[in-house]
């Protein structure tokens, strides 16, 4: 008898409005000003121009990342993995599924925006080449205090040096990922 296939480590699907209560639940656990429901709902109605994935370990949503497209540019407007599974890779799936859904709608530059004082996520990004570009003053609000943004862009994906890289990340992961198909409207 053949040998049943092991279960992933980790699936990633797109994002359903029935993930929100989760997606919720994480997203107030990680930042100070969180997104609401409507917020979300609003950015899954825009199924031309968005793409929202989660990501689950056993039965458990454990973090969700998403990204928009303006003409040739990928944005990652948000990626957030619950505490209780950080520093285990889930960011870095999260990213890299972000990467090829944005070369796959053609992007060819894609950017973001990072609080300052997050010093962690900035190193996460610039493992996938997002360097630092400029700052939006202000642009976070944390407990009443402004917060700058640090923008950082990631150029030429397109390029053979880009997947290289993509896939050097990949192979440096533990345990494995199963991607779902994207099978209909949110």
């Amino acid at each position: 008898m053949p040998e049943a296939a092991a279960e992933p480590d980790v699936v990633l699907s797109p994002m359903r409005a029935t993930h929100l209560d989760a997606v919720l639940r994480i997203e107030e656990a990680v930042y100070p000003t969180p997104w609401s429901r409507s917020l979300f709902e609003s950015e899954l109605s825009k199924l031309s121009t968005r793409a929202y994935y989660v990501a689950h370990e056993g039965q458990r949503l454990c973090g969700y990342g998403g990204l928009l497209m303006a003409g040739d540019e990928a944005h990652v407007a948000t990626v957030a993995v619950d505490p209780a599974f950080q520093r285990r890779g889930m960011a870095t799936r999260l990213m890299l599924h972000l990467s090829v859904a944005a070369l796959e709608r053609g992007a060819s530059t894609a950017t973001l925006e990072v609080r300052a004082d997050n010093t962690a996520a900035q190193r996460l990004y610039a493992r996938f080449g997002y360097m630092p570009v400029g700052v939006r003053r202000g642009y976070y609000v944390v407990d009443g205090e402004r917060i700058d943004a640090v923008i950082m862009t990631a150029a030429d994906i397109r390029g053979a040096a880009y997947r290289e890289r993509l896939q050097a990340l990949a192979d440096g992961l533990t345990g494995t990922t199963r991607v779902e198909p994207d099978i209909g409207p949110p």
